[in-house]
């Protein structure tokens, strides 16, 4: 016999489907190696394989062998799902005291974000007190500095001291100092507040025939009338000025005089 013989007894039933696993391993090695002949055959018998399945008569099973095979598949299909309920686990019962214990977080929860707010906002608070303190203290320190120019002003000998004096009687009069490296300081007491929406402004005259006020500084009284004034760096030296004027003028000043002068001091 030769070797496609015996392998072609095997194809027959491999083809059958009736081979054990140790003939189907071997043939499947054989049919891998390629041999055309035993692929050949191998086509051929399942070819016929199929056609007897044709050849076949055709039937149907009988009402009684279907009724049995209904109730055992309703049988099987009772007993599974039984399986999965009694499989499933029961639904966890959860203990009061786990309850309490979650209302307990939830409640320090809320309390702690209560206190959080309430720490932001008194840190706000806080924030806000410095920083009107920080501009207090630094209103005050500048009103230092400027209290103490004036006061060397004031009191230092080369400075020349003179009077502003109104043009209506009933105004107060005020007093200048003017040092020639210092600068001037305008002083009074019980000053009207200005009209409107309008400031005093104060005006150097020079000596000069001819030429015009030169624009100072503006200023306002305080709610006591009060007039404090300090101009560091005058517009003209002192020896070059003949007198100092104050008038009334819109707000933001003006570069002339648009009203007549309501005080007037000879410098010199």
């Amino acid at each position: 016999m030769s070797e496609h013989d015996q392998f072609r007894e095997l194809i027959e039933a491999y083809a059958l489907g009736s081979l054990d696993e140790q003939d189907r391993a071997t043939l499947d090695a054989h049919l891998a190696a390629g041999c055309a002949d035993c692929t050949k055959a191998l086509e051929e018998a399942r070819w016929l394989v199929t056609q007897l399945v044709y050849l076949a008569p055709p039937a149907e099973p009988s009402e009684m062998l279907r009724a049995r095979l209904l109730q055992k598949v309703r049988a099987e299909a009772s007993t599974a799902t039984t399986q999965a309920q009694m499989a499933r686990p029961a639904k966890a019962v959860i203990p009061l005291w786990l309850w309490a214990g979650v209302a307990a977080l939830l409640v320090f929860s809320a309390y702690s974000t209560w206190k959080a707010r309430q720490l932001e906002g008194n840190i706000q608070a806080l924030v806000g007190v410095l920083d009107e303190q920080a501009k207090q203290n630094k209103q005050l320190l500048q009103e230092l500095v400027t209290a103490r120019h004036e006061a060397h002003i004031l009191t230092d000998p080369d400075s020349k001291k003179f009077t502003i004096w109104p043009s209506d009687k009933q105004m107060p009069k005020l007093e200048a100092a003017w040092h020639p490296a210092m600068g001037i300081c305008v002083t009074g007491q019980q000053v009207p507040m200005p009209s409107g929406n309008r400031v005093l402004q104060l005006w150097l005259i020079p000596k000069a025939p001819g030429s015009k006020p030169m624009p100072s500084r503006t200023f306002w009284p305080d709610a006591k009338g009060k007039v404090d004034l300090m101009v560091n760096d005058p517009p003209e030296v002192m020896a070059e000025t003949k007198a100092l004027a104050i008038t009334e003028e819109p707000a933001g000043g003006s570069a002339q005089p648009t009203s007549t002068p309501m005080w007037v001091g000879g410098v010199s």
